[in-house]
């Protein structure tokens, strides 16, 4: 008895290439188990940063990109004018003004003057000195207007933003960085950084006439500005990212 061939079609043909055959009916055959499809992701609730309803980045005010961004630049005429702070330095020495010439006027006032004859007759010398009194009233008044320019430029300045002219005049200083009065101990070295504007033959104390923040040389050197008291620039705007 011999075996007969299978008749064709009753067996599937041998696989292809390692991969078995497709199912019979034409229909996709089954993903395997554990492979390929995966479920999408979660999504997130939260609407994106800079569209409404949003979070919003806390950003201080006069900066253009936020605490870390270059610092806003106003206007020229959002900052006070050099006429204006020239009003301003006038009002705050006028108590210095008083005080000294209260000082030198008892001062001199009391003194004593001494004159000595030449030896030889042809005439002589006088001079004049203090008395103890006047000279008392002096050095009061001089520790008077010292404690006053300490108060007056360091203490109200660098707590406030403004001495007495400047609160007078309505402006203030502030810092290029923060917009905030920039303290006691800054608001002194700010003062005897003045020098510089004065070495130069007093040229220092005229850039604000030119200048684009009209800022002195000691106002560059400590970073800081003279605006108005109700100086209120608007928030800044974030910057979109381009490519």
């Amino acid at each position: 008895m011999t075996d007969q061939p299978a008749s064709p079609g009753n067996y599937p043909p041998p696989p292809q290439s390692g991969y078995p055959p497709p199912p019979p009916g034409g229909y996709p055959p089954p993903p395997p188990p554990g492979g390929g499809s995966y479920p999408p992701p979660p999504q997130s609730n939260m609407p994106p940063s800079g569209y409404p309803g949003g979070p919003q980045g806390n950003y201080s005010q006069f900066s253009g990109f936020g605490p870390t961004g270059p610092a806003q630049v106003l206007p020229q005429d959002a900052y006070t004018s050099w006429f204006t702070r020239v009003l301003a330095f006038i009002i705050d020495y006028v108590p210095v003004l008083i005080l000294q010439g209260i000082g030198y006027g008892i001062a001199f006032g009391t003194g004593d003057t001494v004159c000595v004859d030449s030896e030889y007759g042809y005439g002589g010398s006088c001079a004049s000195s203090f008395s103890a009194v006047g000279s008392i009233v002096l050095a009061l008044t001089s520790l008077l207007t010292l404690a006053y320019v300490i108060w007056n430029y360091g203490y109200r300045q660098g707590t406030t933003g403004s001495s007495i002219g400047k609160s007078v005049m309505k402006f203030k200083v502030v810092s290029e960085k923060t917009w905030q009065p920039i303290g006691f101990g800054m608001s002194i070295v700010r003062q005897i950084a003045h020098f510089v504007d004065a070495v130069i033959c007093y040229i220092g104390y005229l850039f604000p006439l030119w200048d684009r923040k009209r800022q002195t040389l000691a106002d560059k050197i400590m970073t800081t500005v003279c605006v108005p008291t109700e100086q209120s620039p608007a928030a800044p705007q974030h910057q979109p990212y381009t490519q």
